[in-house]
């Protein structure tokens, strides 16, 4: 008798944790290209992001979602019900901390959370690489003790270590189902909405204080140019204060240049072309309070 063909399988999985726990940079590790921006910023992500992982046996759908938190204001409230939103209709919850950390009252507050649902949970420990693996056995223990995990993962999205064992583990967790998406695809958002992040990642890295958290850009002309390989981009950033946009601009437009050439190297790495960047920086006052500006930007 000949072997059974092995089941393909395929499903969601959301990607949560508290911020700045490294999931973007997971997610990035796991596609084995960039598509969400990282920062060490906490709530750098805003929207859910999917990262599509295929493989001969399997496709996984990984959603990358806005760090969890007590909100504050609307444009918070909207990023935390997205990531909440994110683990109704998922097939696997991954549910990622820092191996540095014990467990804190953020992560109690998303464990009880995650525990009034029926999804399986894995438990990943990033950032394993920065601490010796004893230390890591207590810690497995004490989240063993809070709550009963589908699996525990030790791993690290910067150097790769553990990515092999999680997708495996997740694979496991994963029902019998079609290919959705074509072998070759990693996301759905389109190349417009990546550049605006990409501009914003540098906006985040190059200011600092409150100004990175009232920043919005909005990608206004994206044409492309094959006869001459060249992508032309215009973009807006929407900053809240007219000092902000002072500090966006820099002296003598310093600033500005800085951020566009910045993004500009990451976005010609994306879109394997030349890459003509211009940026604006325009004031709308109090754009995170708005209903209209938010839905405007996207965070709707």
């Amino acid at each position: 008798m000949k072997p059974e063909k092995m089941k393909f399988r395929s499903g969601f999985v959301s990607i949560v944790g508290r911020p700045n726990v490294g999931k973007s940079t997971l997610l990035n590790a796991l596609l084995g290209q960039k598509i969400a921006i990282a920062t060490n910023k906490p709530q750098t992500t805003r929207n859910r992001i999917l990262g599509i992982h295929t493989r001969d046996t399997c496709q996984i759908l990984f959603l990358d979602t806005p760090g969890i938190h007590r909100a504050k204001g609307r444009l918070n409230q909207y990023m935390v019900d997205q990531a909440l939103a994110s683990c109704k209709d998922v097939d696997v919850v991954l549910f990622l901390v820092e191996a540095t950390d014990q467990p804190g009252g953020g992560d109690e507050y998303i464990l009880e959370l995650l525990s009034r649902g029926r999804v399986p949970v894995i438990l990943g420990l990033n950032k394993s690489d920065l601490v010796e693996k004893t230390a890591l056995l207590p810690l497995i223990a004490a989240y063993a003790e809070r709550f009963d995990f589908a699996g525990i993962v030790p791993l690290s999205g910067v150097t790769g270590d553990g990515i092999k064992e999680l997708i495996a583990v997740v694979e496991e967790r994963l029902p019998e189902g079609p290919l959705y998406y074509p072998e070759d695809m990693i996301t759905d958002q389109p190349e417009r909405f990546i550049v605006a992040e990409m501009i914003r990642e540098q906006l985040l890295k190059q200011t600092h204080d409150e100004v990175p958290y009232g920043v919005a850009v909005a990608v206004e002309r994206f044409t492309e140019k094959p006869e001459k390989k060249l992508v032309v981009v215009e973009a807006v950033i929407h900053v809240e204060r007219e000092a902000h946009k002072r500090i966006v601009i820099g002296k003598d437009g310093s600033r500005l240049r800085a951020i566009g050439q910045a993004a500009r190297y990451d976005i010609e790495r994306m879109l394997g072309s030349r890459v003509f960047l211009e940026l604006f920086v325009r004031v709308e006052k109090n754009w995170t309070q708005s209903g209209r500006l938010l839905k405007e930007f996207g965070y709707d």
